[in-house]
């Protein structure tokens, strides 16, 4: 089984959990997810299986859209509601006020991850930290916010509908906006709407999966290559192809457009027979494609 199973990850189990799943649902041993779920969290999970599996790492730097339900006036230590309340303060804003403060978070933006997250810390988790009791520092990073629009304002939960790139923390923006305020804030209810080109119209429940045979599976399976359209294509002869798949670099050739691939640019390489055999990295100044990952081997 080679391909992407599209998931609607119910609130409850952790991504983890989902892989175990599909693992013993499938019988495929390769299985990896691309980009976790807290268990609070539902909605769109990519799950990688058998060669899939190789360029994970690349569709987990997607960008997201979520729907998120912060609640204004509570704040706590995990930034959402799976821990208890540490303070509670009104939360009398206007629809405007909110509004003028998101301001503040929209487009290229510097959040901290919350202390209770996966970030790893001197090669340990600093969810494990924190919940020893331990200080955890954590770098502000960067990260981007494409948009951002209110869709609810009802005292005190407001509903939000957010596109953002790899990386953002949902709940850091709940608690920052909070003190933004001055009222505090935290994550009640979180669905990622989307990851890169699919969206909740093209998830399937566990419920459905379940009730499948392997072959039932194997049929709802999207191509690899569609969590990556944003890549140029390389059309690659028998040679080239050849090459490739022995780990060598091959032609530079001008993209379908006619344009030079830039250095560092990163496409999908086909074969004549048009199966994605590779992702490869252009280098002008030697004029070849270099193999990135190879898919199938000659």
């Amino acid at each position: 089984m080679n391909g992407l199973l599209i998931i609607n990850k119910p609130v409850g189990p952790t991504s983890h959990d989902i892989v175990y799943k599909v693992r013993k649902w499938t019988g495929e041993r390769r299985v990896g997810h691309t980009g976790t779920l807290d268990p609070l969290a539902s909605g769109v999970l990519i799950v990688c299986l058998g060669t899939a599996t190789r360029v994970s790492e690349y569709i987990l730097h997607s960008d997201k859209r979520y729907q998120a339900v912060i609640r204004l006036g509570q704040t706590t230590a995990t930034y959402d509601s799976t821990s208890r309340i540490l303070s509670n303060r009104p939360a009398p804003f206007t629809r405007d006020q909110i509004e003028a403060a998101l301001d503040n978070f929209r487009g290229t933006i510097t959040q901290t991850p919350p202390s209770y997250s996966a970030v790893q810390v001197g090669g340990r988790r600093a969810y494990d930290m924190a919940r020893r009791g331990e200080d955890v520092e954590l770098k502000p990073r960067t990260v981007t916010i494409h948009f951002l629009n209110i869709l609810n304002w009802k005292s005190p939960d407001l509903t939000i509908d957010i596109s953002c790139s790899s990386g953002t923390y949902i709940r850091s923006i709940a608690n920052d906006l909070g003190q933004a305020l001055g009222s505090g804030g935290h994550i009640v209810g979180l669905t990622r709407t989307a990851t890169g080109p699919f969206t909740l119209a093209d998830a399937h429940t566990l419920t459905q999966l379940e009730l499948l045979k392997p072959s039932g599976i194997l049929k709802l399976l999207r191509p690899t290559d569609r969590a990556l359209l944003e890549w140029p294509e390389v059309r690659l002869d028998a040679d080239g192809a050849n090459r490739i798949q022995h780990g060598n670099p091959t032609p530079l050739a001008p993209l379908p457009d006619g344009s030079t691939p830039a250095a560092g640019m990163l496409g999908r390489a086909y074969d004549p027979r048009g199966r994605l055999i590779a992702l490869v990295e252009a280098d002008p100044e030697h004029a070849e494609w270099k193999p990135k990952k190879v898919l199938i081997t000659a």
